[in-house]
């Protein structure tokens, strides 16, 4: 049986991806995630102060061409070896991971339903929403404790790039979702929609019979 993709999309620090890893949680044998943060396109060329002055939220910055050929990989029966992006370096490292091919795939990212090639590649797709407050405190407490970041540096990257290019691409693609969340810790959403992995997951059994 070709891999289930399910997508989960929505602004920076909404939830997406705290719900994609306690889905992956739930079914660690039947299920692999791919996080879009590993595909933001390498700057070998530029100095770290430029890098850490780039565009991160625009379409422009992501190697969708890359997530469209491993999904393609993994629904072939391929594992796929998935970029690790440093962010202390705002750059990606010389590291790789496998992502192996599992009955369920999930993609995570802001911006997963922008490109259509990628979108066409996913077959549920999720968006999370949640308010605007709650996902800049969000940001903020995970840049300073996980990537080093100071506040300053977050709320000027919130204002001069999250914001707009939330607003401008990221909001917009709601418009593909089949199920639009409220909040990444929706408790009940979450059942749901691990109600409906258990279900594929056991079609999947019966028709291996």
């Amino acid at each position: 049986m070709n891999p289930y993709v399910i997508g989960i999309a929505g602004g920076s620090g909404s939830g997406k991806s705290t719900f994609a890893e306690r889905l992956k949680a739930a079914f660690p044998n039947e299920v692999s995630l791919i996080s879009c943060d590993n595909y933001y396109l390498p700057h070998d060329e530029l100095p770290l102060e430029e890098r850490a002055h780039l565009n991160y939220d625009a379409p422009e910055a992501l190697e969708f061409d890359l997530m469209v050929r491993h999904l393609k990989e993994l629904k072939n029966g391929q594992t796929a070896l998935c970029p690790v992006y440093d962010f202390t370096q705002h750059n990606r490292s010389n590291a790789t991971v496998k992502i192996l091919p599992r009955p369920i795939i999930l993609i995570d990212g802001i911006l997963i339903f922008h490109d259509p090639e990628l979108r066409a590649q996913i077959d549920l797709k999720i968006y999370v929403e949640t308010d605007a407050d709650e996902r800049i405190l969000r940001r903020a407490r995970r840049d300073i404790t996980e990537r080093g970041r100071d506040l300053d540096s977050v709320i000027n990257q919130y204002l001069t790039t999250v914001k707009p290019m939330h607003n401008t691409y990221v909001n917009p693609t709601k418009i593909y979702a089949d199920i639009i969340l409220n909040g990444g810790k929706n408790e009940q959403a979450f059942l749901l929609v691990k109600a409906q992995i258990e279900q594929i997951l056991g079609s999947d059994k019966h028709c291996a019979k």
